[in-house]
């Protein structure tokens, strides 16, 4: 947005809201996170993720769905403003009995992974944001499964929710709207690709994670696989294998820069061999037999079976 944009959305907001009896307490109108007509609501924020190995085939997922003191861009009727949601917005709500909010992908209600009610999510407030933690994912869970390794490689690495305005105000040149109070009874807190509030990140931390994640994935092709031994693929395995699927794509995206990275710093390293030989005047090493494999092999497919069984542990 233009400073220009801006001022004018701020004066329209002004020109409306001051003739009214709530004026710089009203809540913004078709409030989004995006410019143009119909895109969500979603307060979204750079935050930490972390997923690791909780024993038993689950994953233990730590998060933060807002970063509170942080502006970020968000648009109304009247065009671009400045979002601040205030330290401890979230605290009246977060600690009720009956609070109803799941952990979700994509602000799909569907996709839900773990819930406040059955006691696998819970909800906390610090300095910071909204914490999350979800300290016993089910790995076998396709929703689980899919996502763990998109985090561990740092293609996600945003969270959002999903919230109403309880209380907030706009400054005294309605350029910039606090977010005092909110309630995420029965709204979410979504793993998301980019949302409106940059200042979330997304991580996984221990390998203990991706092995988990490994495991899982074996024991549901073994279980797909003997069932297709007697019947047709439901729609529930296709799905699960499909999110397979996605994963083993995933790996080998992971494998193939190793692969040329090793590739390189071996040839490098006989490289420096026969310079070092020259130096000293001694006979020039025979070439590595691996580092001759890449040379000639282009889809270097002993290499990624190599590393891939190394990574199999």
């Amino acid at each position: 947005m233009t400073l220009e944009e801006v001022h004018e959305a701020a004066t329209q907001r002004r020109d409306r809201l001051e003739g009214t009896s709530r004026g710089r307490y009203s809540r913004p109108g078709q409030r989004r996170s995006a410019e143009f007509p119909g895109s969500r609501p979603a307060g979204v924020v750079r935050a930490k993720i972390t997923i690791r190995s909780a024993g038993s085939g689950s994953l233990d997922f730590l998060g933060q769905a807002s970063a509170y003191e942080r502006g970020y861009e968000m648009y109304d009727w009247a065009g671009p403003y400045t979002e601040i949601v205030s330290c401890g917005a979230g605290g009246k709500c977060i600690k009720r009995n009956d609070l109803d909010t799941p952990l979700v992908l994509g602000h799909d209600s569907m996709r839900r992974i773990a819930r406040t009610t059955n006691g696998s999510l819970s909800l906390s407030e610090s300095d910071a944001g909204l914490d999350v933690s979800a300290p016993e994912l089910d790995a076998r869970d396709s929703d689980v499964s899919y996502i763990a390794p998109k985090i561990e490689s740092g293609l996600i690495d945003e969270m959002s929710f999903r919230f109403g305005i309880t209380s907030g105000q706009w400054s005294p040149d309605y350029t910039e709207y606090r977010i005092n109070e909110y309630d995420i009874h029965r709204g979410d807190v979504s793993i998301v690709g980019y949302g409106a509030n940059p200042f979330t990140s997304a991580s996984l931390r221990g390998q203990g994670g991706a092995r988990a994640v490994r495991g899982a994935v074996r024991r549901d092709l073994r279980g797909i696989a003997s069932r297709m031994t007697s019947r047709a693929l439901s729609s529930a395995d296709t799905q699960a294998l499909t999110a397979l699927l996605m994963q083993v794509s995933a790996a080998d995206a992971v494998l193939d820069p190793l692969c040329d990275a090793l590739c390189a710093a071996d040839g490098a390293l006989d490289l420096a061999e026969v310079t070092l030989s020259a130096l000293l005047g001694l006979p020039a090493p025979a070439p590595d037999d691996m580092a001759m494999e890449c040379a000639t092999d282009p889809s270097r497919d002993r290499l990624r079976s190599l590393l891939a069984s190394a990574l199999a542990d």
